[in-house]
């Protein structure tokens, strides 16, 4: 069962959305694999801001993410496509349907 989650918000510069949304799009197939990442969704908030949120039934499995592949793809190009660093949250959740 999920216990634990992610939010994660990132602004890309102007010019680089297009790259920010294709990179989270493809993203999906990288959290596919990852045995401890539960839900995984990525979404857009307006023309410039998109979000990843996941789930995780352990602490591990948050911390094998974070250090996954996704977060090392996009701290890799964070320079060239966001204009402000990613802000991530660790979250507990209280209830899930």
């Amino acid at each position: 069962m999920e216990k634990l989650s992610l939010l994660a918000r990132v602004q890309a510069k102007p010019g680089q959305e297009a790259t920010v949304e294709n990179f989270l799009k493809e993203a999906l197939a990288l959290a596919q694999q990852e045995e401890g990442t539960i839900r995984w969704y990525a979404f857009k908030i307006n023309e410039n801001t998109f979000g990843i949120f996941d789930t995780f039934a352990t602490e591990d499995g948050r911390q094998a993410h974070l250090n996954g592949e996704i977060a090392k793809g996009l701290m890799a190009n964070a320079d060239t496509l966001l204009s402000v660093p990613p802000v991530i949250e660790q979250l507990e959740l209280l209830a899930v349907k």
